[in-house]
């Protein structure tokens, strides 16, 4: 998909590889529609950019999600890309882990991208093309102790994305999976759990931490490109970067 004045809806656009991703595709001149609960941050980024829209959006409901698809179209018109990037960590050990908590992770990075995938594809397919990516996470390769909640619920998002791939195919939208690496945003600093388990977490991911620029210039090579998937894990973490 040529990105140069298409219109794209990013979800957690409020920072880190949302936000990043917004500027790097508003400087490829896409049209960019801002999806976040944080609307002073949005508001604030949307009038840095050029053609961006800043929609508070609660993406776990519904109908907040209708309405912001909806304010996309009015404003810009069509829907070409949606990014589904809000996420939430969660670091307990199995033992542990609060069902509360979980299911809150759950709705956040599983039945969110599922809201808004199921809000877009009906006009994506109107129009006979579309790019959806869903970002994931790298810490899916393998399994770490205190991650079972966290990576579980993106397991479900890699699957909920490839057979989207499968069903969408046709219709001419290409779905593809992000899966980025230790990223150096705030997501670090709101993981659920207990605060030792999410403080070691913390520590540990300051030492290999990528810079979000990074993220978003790979999120844009599969809007462009419409590969199935793309990952910045390292090659000795079982990934294919190699920088």
């Amino acid at each position: 998909m040529e990105i140069d004045g298409s219109v794209i809806i990013l979800t957690g656009a409020s920072s880190g590889i949302g936000e990043a991703t917004a500027r790097a595709a508003s400087k490829a001149g896409a049209r960019v529609a801002l999806l976040a609960r944080r609307a002073d941050r949005i508001e604030k980024l949307a009038s840095e950019l050029e053609n961006a829209l800043a929609v508070p959006c609660d993406v776990t409901d519904a109908a907040q999600i209708r309405q912001a698809v909806a304010a996309t179209l009015e404003k810009f018109g069509r829907i070409d890309g949606l990014v589904n990037n809000a996420g939430q960590g969660l670091q307990a050990s199995v033992e542990e882990i609060d069902p509360a908590e979980y299911r809150s992770v759950l709705e956040l990075n599983v039945v969110a991208p599922l809201l808004t995938i199921q809000a877009v594809i009906p006009i994506m397919k109107d129009q006979g093309a579309g790019s959806i990516v869903n970002v994931s996470s790298g810490a899916t390769f393998a399994a770490q102790p205190g991650s079972g909640a966290y990576t579980s619920s993106k397991c479900a998002l890699n699957m909920l994305s490839d057979v989207a791939r499968l069903e969408l195919a046709d219709a001419g939208i290409a779905v593809s999976t992000m899966y980025p690496f230790i990223t150096a945003t705030e997501f670090y600093d709101v993981i659920k759990g207990g605060e030792e388990a999410a403080g070691n977490l913390r520590s540990r991911a300051s030492q290999m931490a990528q810079p979000p620029e990074l993220v978003a210039e790979k999120i844009l090579e599969l809007i462009r490109s419409g590969e199935a998937r793309a990952d910045l894990v390292p090659a000795k973490f079982g990934g294919s970067f190699q920088g």
